[in-house]
């Protein structure tokens, strides 16, 4: 590859086809069983792999500020924007448009923001991370009732607390709860803060990706009165991601309920 990059200062050719390069180190990285650096250049995994946020925009003007050859002449797939807390307001809205999402100035600054405090706490940011993070946000975009904190202390064989914090309409419900588990804590004090007692129909979480920081993927459905409404949220604390989701199915209640939702609501904030 040297001698193909700086052609102009050594002009001689081996007849190598280069474009075999990346499975042919794959090959002699199993059969030796010893794996390839992350860092080895043209075929470690991070050869064209760039997290740094100058790095990510660099390439995106010009792919040959930091690369002298392309992905595809070693036989790799393409060049890859790692996301991380390192990337910058670019990379971001590339990654975005790469995903399919268009987003306006506002509601492209509020996901940045978001993205931000999440890659301060994850390591590695997958696509789908950033599309949780994405749907997330505009599911519970028009919420009028919103998590502001909430503490919860759990003991083995002890009480599960739980201390919370809700916003409704701006104005902020204290509230707590000794359950018979930390959900159920948190849970409960939600209903005495919004002054609702729906039945909890489903309660499921699943990891948005792999790993032991993985982002925590929250299902729930409520029924009230014959009505049903689900709610879903996505954090990397569990817990939190329950309560959000709880909390956005309680908006999606209200909203069904109509008039009848607003007397509760004025109530619960009173």
């Amino acid at each position: 590859m040297a001698l193909r990059t700086r052609a102009d200062a050594m002009p001689f050719h081996t007849g190598i086809e280069t474009t075999h390069l990346a499975r042919a180190s794959r090959i002699v990285s199993a059969a030796a069983n010893f794996p390839v650096q992350y860092n080895k250049a043209i075929v470690g995994k991070n050869a064209f792999a760039h997290e740094s946020g100058i790095h990510q925009d660099g390439m995106l003007k010009n792919a040959e500020t930091y690369e002298i050859m392309t992905p595809a002449s070693v036989g790799i797939k393409e060049t890859t924007l790692v996301m991380g807390k390192h990337s910058g307001r670019a990379a971001f809205k590339d990654k975005l448009r790469e995903l399919g999402y268009e987003l306006g100035d506002n509601a492209f600054q509020e996901a940045f923001v978001r993205f931000k405090d999440l890659a301060d706490r994850k390591k590695h940011i997958y696509d789908a991370d950033i599309a949780a993070l994405i749907d997330d946000e505009a599911g519970s975009s028009e919420d009028r009732m919103r998590l502001v904190g909430m503490e919860v202390v759990s003991k083995t064989g002890g009480v599960h607390r739980c201390e919370m914090v809700v916003a409704i309409d701006g104005k902020e419900v204290k509230s707590s709860y000794d359950g018979t588990g930390s959900v159920d804590a948190i849970f409960n004090a939600i209903k005495q803060a919004v002054g609702m007692e729906p039945h909890l129909v489903l309660y499921a979480v699943d990891g948005v990706t792999g790993g032991n920081d993985a982002q925590a993927s929250a299902h729930v459905r409520l029924e009230l009165n014959g009505r049903i409404a689900s709610g879903n949220a996505a954090e990397p604390d569990t817990l939190v991601a329950s309560a959000r989701a709880y909390l956005n199915a309680v908006n999606r209640l209200m909203i069904e309920r109509g008039s009848a939702a607003q007397g509760a609501m004025e109530s619960a904030a009173g």
